[in-house]
């Protein structure tokens, strides 16, 4: 069975080689078919310490490493880690990225003559 990789932001890296990950989705209502946001926080594993908050990060599935832990860290801000599982890597690199959101810059205020 393949590997589930996803695509989120970094919460938390205050614990030792783990960080918490928010990971977003859209879904669409079954009734209403409105696009509902979803959103799940997942433990990885992070060995080197290198992802810090606000980092856009990909995780892929891993056996168990403690009770919560079941991913680990792989592509950190678009760059690949090296201290990653060779199959790790390989799985993220079959499952392309998302495209990054655009950053929402406010317009500048209209000038009043």
């Amino acid at each position: 069975m393949p590997r589930r990789v996803l695509t989120g932001r970094v919460t938390s890296d205050k614990m030792d080689k783990t960080i918490t990950v928010l990971v977003d989705r859209r879904v669409m209502h079954p009734l209403y078919k409105k696009f509902i946001r979803k959103s799940k926080k997942y433990a990885a594993h992070d060995e080197a310490n290198v992802a810090k908050v606000g980092d856009l990060v990909r995780i892929v599935e891993c056996p168990p490493i403690s009770k919560r832990k079941t991913w680990t860290l792989v592509e950190r801000n678009g760059q690949v880690l090296g201290d990653a599982p060779e199959e790790a890597i390989a799985a993220a690199e079959a499952h392309p990225a998302p495209p990054a959101p655009a950053p929402s810059v406010p317009a500048p205020p209209a000038a009043t003559a």
